[in-house]
């Protein structure tokens, strides 16, 4: 579970900011939540791709850049 921070647009999108298990300051992008309405490739993908491409290579990279 995150601790919300706040909901705030930075580093041009919108991102969740939250605490992390150490306590400090890191955010996502809203879109990654449910903080952010359904994507609306995903609405007409209806159920077949929950992810978009683009949104995944991010996710890979910040799995990376957070195991290093």
């Amino acid at each position: 579970m995150l601790d919300f921070v706040e909901r705030r647009h930075n580093w041009g999108e919108d991102r969740v900011f939250y605490r992390d298990q150490r306590g400090h300051l890191a955010s996502l992008p809203a879109r990654w939540t449910s903080a952010a309405e359904e994507d609306p490739l995903v609405v007409v993908a209806a159920g077949r791709s929950r992810f978009r491409v683009d949104d995944l290579v991010d996710l890979v990279a910040l799995v990376l850049a957070l195991r290093s």
